[in-house]
């Protein structure tokens, strides 16, 4: 069985050589320079590798995200011209009356229960309503209060990493 490092391992061993090579005295500067380039190289390899993996799954995703939006696009053109024909059947069947029945399906007009219009908003009382608080943060704002060097109760400014591949 063929065993591989992860990057984790050789990360972890090249801090191990590192501390190990920087308590020995007795070793020559050539011997431990070598020593460390041999594993940093190792930790590139990997590193480039795992890079390139990345790349393709974010490629993938790219194109899953793609052939998503094109699915989307082509549902919504289906349903569309469902909607249009069964408003034109429905119509068809309404002007002559006729109910059609096969093994496989039966057509009928039906009547659907009432539905409430709203004719104008402002006219309905008070009862009928009911009122919603919405509160949103700022974060633009928080953010611009921040970094100008206000304090801002509940909030403060974080800086993250992110990896950047070229």
């Amino acid at each position: 069985m063929h065993s591989t490092l992860r990057l984790y391992q050789i990360a972890d061993n090249y801090l191990l050589a590192l501390d190990a090579l920087a308590d020995r005295d007795d070793l020559p500067a050539e011997v431990i320079n070598d020593t460390m380039e041999g594993l940093q190289g190792a930790f590139e390899d990997k590193a480039l590798n795992v890079a390139r993996y990345i790349r393709n799954l974010e490629a993938e995703a790219s194109a899953i995200n793609e052939a998503k939006k094109r699915m989307e696009a082509r549902a919504r053109v289906t349903g569309n011209q469902a909607k249009r024909l069964k408003s034109y059947l429905r119509d068809e069947l309404k002007r002559t009356g006729i109910k059609i029945k096969a093994p496989d399906l039966a057509l009928r007009i039906q009547n659907n229960p009432p539905s409430v219009v709203i004719d104008r908003v402002d006219q309905i009382p008070d009862t009928f309503k009911e009122t919603e608080t919405i509160t949103r943060v700022l974060k633009a704002e928080v953010g611009r209060a921040l970094k100008a060097g206000e304090v801002v109760a509940g909030a403060h400014l974080e800086r993250t990493t992110r990896l950047v591949i070229t």
